[in-house]
This record gives structure tokens, sequence and C-alpha cells, in this order.
């Protein structure tokens, strides 16, 4: 751990990237989801905007000057101006929408089960999938996602880990447990991983938590 950083705990974190110096989230629960934009640095939040009360807010990823934001059971991903956070337009999806990371021509996307979903990042059609695995089982509750360099990170639900998988067939790497940063007391899951360019290091922290962790995993 390099780093602690002030987290809002009101924000029940559902995606977390970091790109040109600003620090996004999107946070979830109905009549409570926003789309934000952090200092990185202090945590500060420099500008948010509030979901429809119906929409459930979950992952979210940049794509040159916009971002999508997906939702849980809505069936709709949100496409934002990165500028203004204005809505562009909406496009409707099957499914649940948990995670999002935009992995180079392609989002990936995860539903809370063991696939993840490719998606084109302009019309957001789906055009393919991967079974994740560990061990050769399938592994659920894939959540937040971060794509670095080619491979997917990923948040399990209900546990301290993050996982490590190669998109091309599904297996997954590694698995880091973080279950050292988890606050003390009744708190809320591990979710939300940034990566900070240029490094090795990763930008970490959970629904409603205390801090954001900047940290280097082994």
């Amino acid at each position: 751990m390099l780093q602690k950083i002030p987290h809002d705990t009101t924000a029940f974190t559902q995606g977390l990237e970091l790109v040109d110096g600003v620090l996004y989230e999107g946070t979830g629960l109905e009549g409570e989801s926003t789309m934000r934009a952090l200092d990185p640095a202090t945590g500060e939040v420099r500008q948010k905007v509030d979901l429809p009360q119906e929409l459930f807010g979950e992952g979210i990823t940049v794509v040159d000057d916009t971002i999508w934001q997906i939702t849980w059971r809505n069936g709709v991903a949100i496409e934002r101006d990165r500028k203004t956070f204005d809505e562009v337009r909406r496009v409707s999806y099957d499914g649940e929408g948990w995670g999002l990371c935009r992995d180079q021509s392609r989002l990936v996307m995860s539903d809370g089960s063991a696939k993840l979903t490719f998606r084109d990042p302009k019309s957001f059609a789906e055009t393919g999938s991967v079974q994740v695995t560990r061990d050769g089982t399938p592994l659920t509750q894939l959540n937040e996602l971060e794509c670095v360099g080619g491979e997917v990170w990923a948040n399990v639900w209900k546990t301290d880990e993050i996982v490590r998988i190669d998109p091309a067939d599904g297996k997954v790497t590694n698995t880091y447990d973080l279950s050292s940063l988890k606050p003390q007391g009744d708190v809320d899951v591990l979710n939300g991983i940034a990566h900070v360019p240029g490094t090795d290091e990763f930008l970490v922290t959970g629904k409603n938590w205390p801090t954001i962790f900047r940290v280097r995993f082994h």
C-alpha cells in the first residue's frame, strides 16, 4: 500500500477509472446513483451528476470524448459527454450490467456471472464473449473491471479478491487478496479498480469505503 486518499462514504462505488489526471467514478443504488469526477490526489469530488431516480448505476469506462455508464437491471447504457457529463444517448442491452472497461478496440462487460461480454465501443453492440475460469472452474460474481495491457482485472463480489484474467481464453492468471485493506466494522464490499497510467500502480476502493488506496500488486 503506497498511499491513502479520502473517499466519499456516500459513494456506492460501481466503476472507477483514471484518465488524463481525472478519477472518474460511477456510483449505484436507486435514487442515489451518480457519475463523478474526482481529484485523484485528494479524493475531492470536482463534478457530479445524478442519474434519474429509477436507474441503478453500475460500471463506467472512458471512450475518447465520452463515458459509457451501464445500469444493473435497467438494461440501459448511457453514453455521456466526458467534459460536461451530459447524456449523448442511451442504448439498450439484454441482461444485467455490473462492470465495464475498454480493452483497446472493444469494451469488456461483466454481468455477475462467469461470462465477460465484448462490445463495440461506438455502438455498444455485442461482438463476442468468453467464460472465465479459475483452475478449470467457472468463476462467477465478476464485478467491477479494469482493462490493462490486454488483460482484464476484476473484483469478485462478496470477496476481498481481485483477479487477473486473460480475455483470450478466460483463464485467471493471478488472484490477489486485499483483505488487509478492508476497513474495520460493518462495511460493504471491495469494488473499484483504476490503473494509474504509465505505472504498475492501481487505485482501489470499496462501496462506501472512507479510503481509496494506491497499491502495487506483487
